[in-house]
């Protein structure tokens, strides 16, 4: 397949730099690459080329004219190319095995394309992975994918309907096991009822987190698909009940106690009867014996590589003042050498917010890796969320400029004032900009659409005022974009 890229003077030894041997180039007698229509690419390919012998030729993504008929001319497909040119090098090797299009830039499509390769092949993989034990249809261990458990701090203690929304919520950031934390002074019924809520809003499996054995055998009575937590504490008292129940129990070590007690609980377990064992030898914060508990947790895998394990993401990320999207990434990759089974997270803290689908994510992430046999990276499914993979060319500052300078005085547009804010999806992953003016509210999912309506209706008077709304309305998109909050007039 022969390749011809087209550009224009000034991008041409950026072109001529991320193309390489993977494509002829042609420059069109234009400075901005952008600016190229059908009459110059015609042109140059008049003046340069004596004959014509390509497949495809690709223009610039943001070129915006009507090249039907000069493909019809040349007898071949003119499709957009990435927007800048620095990526013409990712997207050229792709050339002939994706069908790019005339009508979206290549770069915006090979994303998608390649997200959809990934999470098909993601889902290939874990419809053909054999696991250790299973929660119904939901697999658990053995080579499939890390399954995320999302708690529900003190559910017990919630009003119905918050609960039932913050379940809603939960599952569709992506939770596999919804986890219903029971409160110290939570009763059977206040379990019942929190079970009940739960089944009635989704059909994932439910734990119940609590030591208190009452609370476990009225969960089991209930139908809990999982129990948190047994030890020594316990397991006399209700582990036949467990074992009746056939439900998988997750068995921790007594409080302070280390490998050794983590192994006595477990046999403890067994002979009670209790077959299905989830072990978890309990992550520690940093700063409080980590790096030790991550040691352990490799001991143990090594010891019995088919037992699943239990991975308390959240015990380290709750008690880390950082962004979760890297720590989440980086905790579940050691979650993957260590034989995690199930990743926890409360997603209690404000900072800890997004870690449920962040951890999901993740985990698709390392089940492709541990595929190919390689890093967590170029998969086509990531977790760069503010840094950027290839960075753009930043502009250059002229001899001659004006210093931009704030306006000294504000006046009211007659129009009107707006007050802008957001409305979240239940996932965390978008939702909707609202400006109120006194006579009407206006509601979209991006800054243009809404400040194009609010200048459709003779809302907007004062070039100033329009101005001052465009920032607020993108730093409102911004801000649902990172389920951030967002306030009129502060700092992002």
């Amino acid at each position: 397949m022969k390749i011809l890229v087209a550009t224009g003077h000034l991008a041409e030894i950026a072109v001529r730099k991320s193309v390489g041997d993977n494509a002829d180039i042609i420059v069109a007698d234009t400075k901005i690459a952008a600016f190229i229509t059908p009459g110059k690419l015609l042109a140059a390919i008049e003046k340069h080329i004596s004959r014509f012998d390509y497949d495809i030729i690709f223009i610039p993504g943001i070129c915006s004219g009507d090249f039907s008929k000069a493909a019809a001319q040349l007898n071949c497909r003119i499709l957009l190319g990435p927007k800048h040119a620095y990526d013409l090098g990712y997207v050229l090797p792709f050339a002939d095995k994706i069908e790019f299009s005339d009508k979206v830039p290549a770069c915006e499509l090979l994303i998608d394309v390649r997200r959809k390769m990934a999470l098909e092949k993601a889902r290939d993989l874990e419809e053909g992975s054999g696991p250790s034990l299973a929660l119904g249809n939901l697999k658990l261990g053995g080579n499939s994918r890390m399954k995320v458990m999302a708690e529900v701090v003190d559910a017990t203690g919630m009003e119905s309907n918050a609960l039932a929304g913050k379940i809603r919520s939960f599952v569709a950031k992506g939770a596999d096991i919804i986890d219903l934390g029971a409160s110290l002074h939570a009763t059977p019924s206040d379990v019942e009822r929190a079970i009940k809520v739960a089944r009635s809003v989704t059909e994932v499996p439910v734990s119940i987190d609590t030591l208190d054995p009452d609370l476990l055998a009225k969960a089991l009575d209930v139908g809990v698909n999982l129990i948190l937590s047994l030890d020594s504490s316990n397991i006399g008292v209700v582990g036949s009940r467990v074992a009746t129940s056939g439900v998988p129990a997750v068995v921790i070590p007594d409080p302070d106690e280390g490998l050794e007690s983590l192994l006595r609980n477990i046999d403890a377990a067994r002979s009670e009867g209790i077959a299905e064992i989830i072990a978890d030898p309990v992550l520690d914060p940093i700063g409080y014996g980590f790096t030790d508990s991550i040691v352990r947790y490799s001991e143990f895998h090594r010891l019995f590589p088919d037992i699943p394990v239990f991975f308390g993401v959240g015990n380290v990320t709750e008690l880390l003042d950082a962004d979760s999207a890297g720590s989440n990434a980086t905790l579940c990759g050691i979650g993957a050498d260590v034989g995690a089974s199930i990743l926890f997270t409360p997603e209690f803290s404000n900072k800890t917010q997004g870690s449920i689908s962040e951890l999901t994510k993740a985990s698709l992430m390392m089940l492709l890796a541990r595929e190919r046999a390689s890093s967590p990276k170029d998969l086509g499914i990531d977790l760069v969320e503010i840094k950027e993979k290839r960075r753009r060319n930043d502009a250059v500052l002229p001899d001659a400029f004006v210093g931009a300078k704030p306006h000294r005085m504000w006046k009211l547009d007659p129009a009107g004032s707006i007050r802008i804010g957001i409305v979240p999806d239940e996932d965390g992953k978008g939702g909707l900009i609202l400006a109120e003016h006194e006579t009407v509210s206006v509601a979209g999912k991006t800054a243009g659409e809404v400040m194009d309506t609010l200048i459709d209706m003779s809302l907007v008077s004062r070039l100033e005022h329009a101005g001052y709304l465009g920032r607020e309305l993108k730093k409102a998109e911004i801000a649902l974009k990172f389920n951030r909050s967002y306030s009129q007039d502060d700092d992002f």
